[in-house]
């Protein structure tokens, strides 16, 4: 699955996944887009699921930590999925509670 788009050629390259999270902002952009998309994932690369190589959680997190983008857009991503999560509380709470100052 594939998500955290910032520009409408990262979704093009995924064209042929399954599902995909997207930007209503980036789904307008699409929807204005013409000509035909090309379905660039294609069933017949699929890996096969028996031979994936079995992880125990210390070979997971070191190769975790090995792949410095995974480790560091994971940090990134959650940092800014906190930060979203307060927001929207506090958007929430001042509809709940439009008296209350935060």
């Amino acid at each position: 699955m594939g998500a955290s788009f910032r520009n409408k050629g990262q979704i093009l390259a995924l064209a042929g996944c399954d599902k995909l999270t997207i930007s209503p902002e980036l789904l307008e952009d699409l929807k204005k887009g013409s000509g035909t998309v090309v379905r660039l994932l294609k069933e017949e690369g699929k890996a096969d699921p028996s031979k994936a190589k079995k992880l125990d959680e210390k070979a997971f997190r070191w190769l975790l930590n090995e792949d410095a983008m995974a480790t560091e857009k994971l940090a990134q991503g959650i940092r800014a999925f906190a930060a979203d999560s307060v927001k929207l509380e506090k958007i929430i709470s001042s509809k709940l509670n439009p008296s209350s100052k935060l």
